[in-house]
Protein backbone atom coordinates (compact mmCIF):
# COMPACT_ATOMS: atom_id res chain seq x y z
CA UNK A 1 0.00 0.00 0.00
CA UNK A 2 1.16 3.55 -0.70
CA UNK A 3 2.87 5.46 2.11
CA UNK A 4 0.15 7.65 3.64
CA UNK A 5 2.32 9.33 6.29
CA UNK A 6 2.86 12.52 4.31
CA UNK A 7 -0.74 12.90 3.16
CA UNK A 8 -3.83 13.97 5.05
CA UNK A 9 -6.45 11.61 3.63
CA UNK A 10 -9.98 11.95 5.01
CA UNK A 11 -13.22 10.11 4.36
CA UNK A 12 -16.28 12.37 4.52
CA UNK A 13 -19.42 10.28 4.80
CA UNK A 14 -23.12 11.15 4.74
CA UNK A 15 -25.34 9.50 7.35
CA UNK A 16 -29.03 9.32 6.33
CA UNK A 17 -29.50 6.70 3.63
CA UNK A 18 -25.75 6.13 3.44
CA UNK A 19 -24.67 4.71 6.80
CA UNK A 20 -28.31 3.92 7.56
CA UNK A 21 -30.03 1.62 5.10
CA UNK A 22 -33.00 4.02 4.88
CA UNK A 23 -33.40 7.79 5.17
CA UNK A 24 -33.68 8.02 8.94
CA UNK A 25 -34.63 11.70 9.25
CA UNK A 26 -37.37 11.29 6.65
CA UNK A 27 -38.58 8.22 8.55
CA UNK A 28 -38.80 10.29 11.76
CA UNK A 29 -40.78 12.98 9.97
CA UNK A 30 -43.20 10.42 8.55
CA UNK A 31 -43.63 8.73 11.94
CA UNK A 32 -43.95 11.79 14.16
CA UNK A 33 -45.40 14.36 11.71
CA UNK A 34 -47.68 12.14 9.59
CA UNK A 35 -48.71 13.62 6.27
CA UNK A 36 -46.49 16.72 6.58
CA UNK A 37 -43.19 15.60 5.02
CA UNK A 38 -44.37 14.50 1.56
CA UNK A 39 -45.58 17.96 0.38
CA UNK A 40 -42.38 19.54 1.72
CA UNK A 41 -40.26 16.98 -0.12
CA UNK A 42 -42.18 17.71 -3.33
CA UNK A 43 -41.35 21.41 -2.92
CA UNK A 44 -37.69 20.56 -2.36
CA UNK A 45 -37.55 18.52 -5.55
CA UNK A 46 -39.33 21.30 -7.47
CA UNK A 47 -36.90 23.91 -6.13
CA UNK A 48 -39.67 25.81 -4.36
CA UNK A 49 -37.94 25.63 -0.99
CA UNK A 50 -34.48 24.78 0.35
CA UNK A 51 -33.07 22.33 2.86
CA UNK A 52 -32.07 25.29 5.02
CA UNK A 53 -35.73 26.33 5.17
CA UNK A 54 -37.52 23.00 5.13
CA UNK A 55 -35.63 20.83 7.61
CA UNK A 56 -35.69 23.26 10.58
CA UNK A 57 -39.40 23.92 10.00
CA UNK A 58 -40.09 20.18 10.19
CA UNK A 59 -37.88 19.52 13.22
CA UNK A 60 -39.27 22.50 15.12
CA UNK A 61 -42.81 21.18 14.64
CA UNK A 62 -41.96 18.17 16.84
CA UNK A 63 -42.79 18.33 20.54
CA UNK A 64 -39.77 17.94 22.83
CA UNK A 65 -41.58 15.33 24.91
CA UNK A 66 -41.39 13.02 21.89
CA UNK A 67 -37.59 12.70 22.22
CA UNK A 68 -37.59 9.35 24.09
CA UNK A 69 -39.93 7.88 21.46
CA UNK A 70 -37.76 9.24 18.65
CA UNK A 71 -34.62 7.75 20.24
CA UNK A 72 -36.32 4.33 20.46
CA UNK A 73 -37.52 4.63 16.85
CA UNK A 74 -34.08 5.63 15.53
CA UNK A 75 -32.35 2.80 17.39
CA UNK A 76 -34.30 0.29 15.26
CA UNK A 77 -33.25 1.74 11.88
CA UNK A 78 -30.74 -0.67 10.28
CA UNK A 79 -27.16 0.25 9.43
CA UNK A 80 -25.98 -0.61 5.93
CA UNK A 81 -23.94 -3.87 5.79
CA UNK A 82 -20.17 -3.71 6.12
CA UNK A 83 -20.01 -0.41 8.01
CA UNK A 84 -18.29 -1.75 11.13
CA UNK A 85 -15.63 -3.57 9.08
CA UNK A 86 -15.11 -0.42 7.01
CA UNK A 87 -14.46 1.58 10.17
CA UNK A 88 -11.94 -1.06 11.28
CA UNK A 89 -10.21 -0.82 7.89
CA UNK A 90 -9.97 2.97 8.10
CA UNK A 91 -8.67 2.80 11.66
CA UNK A 92 -6.00 0.26 10.70
CA UNK A 93 -5.05 2.35 7.66
CA UNK A 94 -4.86 5.59 9.62
CA UNK A 95 -7.57 7.37 7.62
CA UNK A 96 -10.03 9.39 9.72
CA UNK A 97 -13.74 9.39 8.94
CA UNK A 98 -15.86 12.50 9.39
CA UNK A 99 -19.62 12.02 9.29
CA UNK A 100 -21.19 15.05 7.61
CA UNK A 101 -24.96 15.03 7.98
CA UNK A 102 -27.77 17.45 7.29
CA UNK A 103 -29.67 15.49 9.92
CA UNK A 104 -29.63 15.57 13.70
CA UNK A 105 -26.41 14.88 15.62
CA UNK A 106 -28.23 13.06 18.42
CA UNK A 107 -29.76 10.64 15.92
CA UNK A 108 -26.28 9.84 14.59
CA UNK A 109 -24.98 9.24 18.11
CA UNK A 110 -27.92 7.05 19.13
CA UNK A 111 -27.72 4.91 16.00
CA UNK A 112 -23.94 4.39 16.02
CA UNK A 113 -23.58 3.70 19.74
CA UNK A 114 -20.15 2.22 20.46
CA UNK A 115 -19.09 2.62 16.82
CA UNK A 116 -18.99 6.38 17.43
CA UNK A 117 -15.61 5.90 19.11
CA UNK A 118 -14.10 4.95 15.74
CA UNK A 119 -15.35 8.10 14.03
CA UNK A 120 -13.02 11.12 13.94
CA UNK A 121 -15.80 13.71 14.06
CA UNK A 122 -19.52 14.26 13.50
CA UNK A 123 -20.78 17.46 11.89
CA UNK A 124 -24.56 17.67 11.97
CA UNK A 125 -27.52 19.69 13.21
CA UNK A 126 -27.83 20.28 16.95
CA UNK A 127 -31.28 20.21 18.53
CA UNK A 128 -32.39 21.83 21.80
CA UNK A 129 -35.22 20.07 23.62
CA UNK A 130 -35.46 22.46 26.58
CA UNK A 131 -38.63 24.15 25.28
CA UNK A 132 -42.04 22.70 24.42
CA UNK A 133 -40.91 22.15 20.82
CA UNK A 134 -37.50 21.24 19.44
CA UNK A 135 -35.27 24.07 18.21
CA UNK A 136 -32.44 23.81 15.68
CA UNK A 137 -28.88 25.12 15.46
CA UNK A 138 -26.29 24.47 12.75
CA UNK A 139 -22.75 25.86 12.94
CA UNK A 140 -22.25 25.25 9.20
CA UNK A 141 -25.47 26.56 7.64
CA UNK A 142 -24.85 28.36 4.38
CA UNK A 143 -26.50 29.11 1.06
CA UNK A 144 -29.46 26.79 0.59
CA UNK A 145 -28.11 24.11 2.95
CA UNK A 146 -28.67 23.61 6.66
CA UNK A 147 -25.23 21.99 6.75
CA UNK A 148 -22.95 23.31 3.99
CA UNK A 149 -21.05 20.08 3.44
CA UNK A 150 -18.51 21.60 1.04
CA UNK A 151 -17.50 24.15 3.70
CA UNK A 152 -17.20 21.37 6.25
CA UNK A 153 -14.80 19.47 3.98
CA UNK A 154 -12.69 22.57 3.38
CA UNK A 155 -12.37 23.19 7.12
CA UNK A 156 -10.31 20.01 7.63
CA UNK A 157 -7.51 20.95 5.22
CA UNK A 158 -7.32 17.44 3.76
CA UNK A 159 -4.86 16.69 0.95
CA UNK A 160 -7.09 13.89 -0.35
CA UNK A 161 -10.86 14.05 0.09
CA UNK A 162 -12.90 10.86 -0.24
CA UNK A 163 -16.68 11.31 -0.22
CA UNK A 164 -19.36 8.69 0.41
CA UNK A 165 -22.96 9.67 -0.23
CA UNK A 166 -26.34 8.93 -1.69
CA UNK A 167 -28.55 11.97 -2.08
CA UNK A 168 -29.19 15.60 -2.97
CA UNK A 169 -27.48 16.90 0.17
CA UNK A 170 -24.24 15.35 -1.13
CA UNK A 171 -24.09 17.08 -4.52
CA UNK A 172 -21.83 19.95 -3.44
CA UNK A 173 -19.71 17.70 -1.23
CA UNK A 174 -19.05 15.39 -4.19
CA UNK A 175 -17.82 18.27 -6.32
CA UNK A 176 -15.06 18.92 -3.76
CA UNK A 177 -13.83 15.34 -3.66
CA UNK A 178 -10.86 13.52 -5.19
CA UNK A 179 -12.74 10.20 -5.04
CA UNK A 180 -16.51 9.78 -4.79
CA UNK A 181 -18.49 6.69 -3.80
CA UNK A 182 -22.06 7.33 -4.94
CA UNK A 183 -25.40 5.56 -4.97
CA UNK A 184 -29.04 6.48 -5.63
CA UNK A 185 -29.73 10.18 -6.36
CA UNK A 186 -26.09 11.20 -6.03
CA UNK A 187 -24.99 8.60 -8.59
CA UNK A 188 -27.71 9.71 -11.04
CA UNK A 189 -26.65 13.34 -10.61
CA UNK A 190 -22.98 12.55 -11.24
CA UNK A 191 -23.88 10.45 -14.28
CA UNK A 192 -25.79 13.41 -15.76
CA UNK A 193 -22.78 15.64 -15.09
CA UNK A 194 -20.44 12.99 -16.56
CA UNK A 195 -18.43 13.20 -13.33
CA UNK A 196 -16.27 10.28 -12.24
CA UNK A 197 -17.54 8.22 -9.33
CA UNK A 198 -17.64 4.67 -8.00
CA UNK A 199 -21.00 2.93 -7.62
CA UNK A 200 -21.55 0.96 -4.42
CA UNK A 201 -24.18 -1.12 -2.64
CA UNK A 202 -22.67 -1.69 0.78
CA UNK A 203 -19.55 -0.71 2.70
CA UNK A 204 -17.74 -3.89 1.71
CA UNK A 205 -17.78 -2.57 -1.88
CA UNK A 206 -16.25 0.70 -0.70
CA UNK A 207 -13.61 -0.98 1.43
CA UNK A 208 -12.50 -3.29 -1.41
CA UNK A 209 -12.27 -0.49 -3.97
CA UNK A 210 -10.56 1.93 -1.58
CA UNK A 211 -7.97 -0.68 -0.61
CA UNK A 212 -7.01 -1.18 -4.27
CA UNK A 213 -7.09 2.57 -4.91
CA UNK A 214 -4.64 3.17 -2.07
CA UNK A 215 -2.32 0.39 -3.30
CA UNK A 216 -2.27 1.86 -6.79
CA UNK A 217 -1.58 5.44 -5.73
Amino acid sequence: MADLKNEKIFVFCDFDGTITATESLEAVFREFLPGKWEPVKDKLIAGETTLRQAVPAMIEAIESEKCPEIAKFVSKIPIRPGFSDFLNFLENTGIPMVIVSGGVRKMVEIKLGELLGQVHDVVAVDVDASGPYLSVHSAFSGGSELVDKASVIDSYGADVKIVVGDGITDFNMARHADLVFARDSLAKYLERKKARHVMWEDFTDIRNHLEQWLINR
